[in-house]
């Protein structure tokens, strides 16, 4: 039986390291690629803590699929749904649940796929891809989208509330003419685009409020590098610039702030920015961003409760979580 030793030394890291790791220590100063090896390692040896061992022997051990419309790469490019991963992994690691992962749902033959007990699935899927998960069990648990609603479970935001209480928190700074930089999503081999939801919530409170302005809407993808050359294209084409920036994720905003250093403008003092998802690096950017703080972890380990219920419990009915968000003010806001 693997031991926190074996653990430590495939993953390069000391075996207190590893300890606090799979105790989710928070406290723990690691990177989230290093913590996501440590845990995939402990998953691969089948590494169970000694209090686990004795109950496994008596418990049927579950397993379940984990189905991400991301690939691993673009994982890698947005926190938001590595952190939510984490979350659901916590959970089973907890429970002793065997987890499958599927990156690409659409090449991947669920017919082939062992035994399962139930589904959890991050993100966006088409009704082709719901069908091809439903085949192989009915108990599937969505996690940022909440489709079929009387039928399948779901984890999601409130993204009206969140939108809302970041503008009202700018127009209270005295901020009138503000600007959105998002990005738009796909899904399927097709790459069908979806709506997004922060878009049209921004759109409609600025309409709300009496000062939308269609050119103050720019939208790229959700990258970095998208926020980089659509905040350099506001600063070369908006005539004035908005005084703040409502920006649809953190990974977008440290492209925007590159932007506006480059062009040797301020933040906040000459632009306010807020992002979304709150990742960790947004507490050291410069300046430290101002962002929406998205309980993502805890998503993950709520999704994993309402799969269990559904397998253990049976339940039939469907129901839909909405996590709550909070706004993490810092300096990179301002009033003017």
């Amino acid at each position: 039986m693997a031991t926190i030793k074996d653990i430590a030394k495939k993953a390069g890291v000391s075996s207190a390291t590893v300890s606090r790791v799979l105790n989710y220590d928070e406290s723990l100063s690691v990177s989230d690629e290093k913590r996501k090896l440590i845990l995939e390692i402990a998953e691969s040896l089948e590494y169970m803590p000694p209090r686990q061992r004795n109950e496994s022997k008596i418990t049927k051990k579950l397993k379940i699929g984990l189905v991400h419309w991301y690939t691993m790469s673009q994982e890698l490019d947005d926190p938001y749904y590595m952190s939510i991963r984490l979350g659901i992994e916590k959970m089973c690691y907890e429970n002793n649940i065997e987890i499958v992962k599927i990156f690409k749902p659409d090449e991947y033959d669920f017919q082939k796929l062992e035994s399962v007990d139930g589904f959890i699935a991050i993100g966006k899927f088409t009704d082709g891809q719901i069908s091809k998960i439903y085949e192989r069990s009915p108990n599937i648990v969505f996690v940022d989208s909440s489709p079929r609603e009387e039928q399948f479970d779901s984890v999601v935001i409130d993204f009206e509330k969140a939108v809302v209480g970041a503008l009202d928190h700018l127009w209270q700074l005295g901020h009138r003419n503000i600007g959105y930089i998002g990005g738009r999503e796909y899904i399927g081999p097709d790459q069908v685009a979806l709506g997004e939801r922060r878009e049209s919530v921004f759109r409609q409170h600025m309409a709300d409020l009496g000062v939308f302005d269609e050119r103050n809407v720019l939208i790229g993808a959700f990258l970095a590098e998208s926020g980089y050359r659509l905040m350099k294209q506001a600063i070369r084409d908006l005539n004035p610039l908005p005084t703040a920036f409502f920006v649809a994720s953190d990974s977008i905003a440290i492209g925007v702030l590159r932007a506006i250093h480059e062009c040797e403008l301020r933040v906040p003092k000459d632009v306010s920015i807020i992002g979304f998802n709150d990742i960790p690096t947004s507490k050291y950017t410069v300046p430290p961003l101002t962002s929406i703080r998205v309980h993502k972890e805890f998503m993950g380990e709520t999704a994993v409760e309402l799969l269990l219920e559904r397998i253990i419990k049976k339940r039939v009915i469907a129901k839909k979580v909405i996590v709550p968000t909070a706004l993490q003010i810092r300096e990179s806001i301002c009033k003017i």
